[in-house]
């Protein structure tokens, strides 16, 4: 195979994994590691800051892996989904193996990097990875089971600095676990008719739509309140607070975009506004740390 084709492939399958997608989690993670700076009063080396961001990449590229692989199935009976890499032939199933395994022996060399506690507790987050592929076959809460996969990143950079938990960062996990089930189950109400006829689970399946919004918006709201008792003892001040309010206000403009019946703007909200929402935190969160 020459360059080409291999620079092709690897393309190819950075676009199965939506990698352009790392962004929701990414600054959620160096938010963790500002957070573990201020609570310790003293700034990360380089190369724990590169080990964090290498182990955040294994960890965010093996877990879509698996999604993709477990799903590939479903993804090929659902109309929505036919033209995805495996089910449409672009990626086979042993590439795609061989990237997933490519991506954790990355995750767990990072986190030995790190420390053995994060090495230790690696594969706790790669069981979660593999809990949330198949949840969706036996409990309407899958959802929950992404946010907490997310929410990982803020404590596992913080372990890989400190080594033990504090609150600050254990709030902000709660908020990307809310903020995760909430634009989830946004995006689980394209599938809202195939997932009943075919007998698979979500909220919407559960709940219906309207009920499914309501639902989104109390997440949100838990995300915001969480994200407030981040300010408490974490050596954060106003700039901060400033950022809190942003991000509140962005999460009412993601839901003015989708109501009940019209999904037309669903890709805005999901893709769209939590990137600009995961950035917009971390960018306030830096900025006060820095002042």
């Amino acid at each position: 195979m020459d360059r080409a084709a291999i620079f092709e492939k690897i393309t190819t399958l950075l676009e199965m994994i939506k990698f352009s997608h790392t962004i929701f989690a990414f600054p959620f993670a160096l938010m963790g590691v500002v957070l573990a700076s201020l609570a310790s009063g003293e700034l990360p080396s380089f190369g724990q800051v590169f080990w964090i961001c290498v182990a955040m990449v294994g960890a965010r590229s093996g877990a879509m892996g698996i999604n993709r692989l477990i799903d590939a199935k479903i993804d090929a009976e659902n109309p929505r989904t036919t033209e995805r890499h495996i089910p449409a032939g672009k990626v086979s199933v042993f590439e795609a193996g061989c990237f997933i395994v490519v991506s954790l022996v990355v995750l767990l060399f990072a986190a030995w990097m790190l420390n053995p506690l994060c090495f230790y507790l690696a594969p706790i987050a790669i069981g979660f990875f593999v809990l949330y592929a198949y949840s969706k076959r036996f409990t309407h809460y899958a959802h929950l089971v992404l946010g907490i996969c997310l929410a990982a990143a803020p404590i596992g950079a913080w372990v890989a600095l400190r080594g033990d938990l504090g609150w600050s960062v254990v709030s902000l996990a709660l908020a990307v676990l809310f903020w995760v089930a909430g634009f989830d189950i946004f995006y689980a109400l394209q599938d809202y008719e195939f997932d009943v006829e075919r007998g698979l689970h979500s909220i919407p399946a559960k709940l219906g739509m309207k009920k499914s919004f309501w639902l989104v918006e109390v997440f949100h709201f838990l995300m915001v309140f969480f994200l407030l008792l981040v300010y408490p003892g974490s050596g954060l001040g106003a700039i901060y607070l400033v950022g809190v309010v942003v991000v509140a206000c962005m999460l009412l403009y993601e839901h003015s975009l989708i109501r009940p019946g019209d999904l037309s703007k669903l890709d805005a909200a999901f893709f769209n506004m939590n990137g600009y929402i995961s950035m917009t935190i971390f960018v306030f969160t830096l900025a006060d740390a820095v002042a």
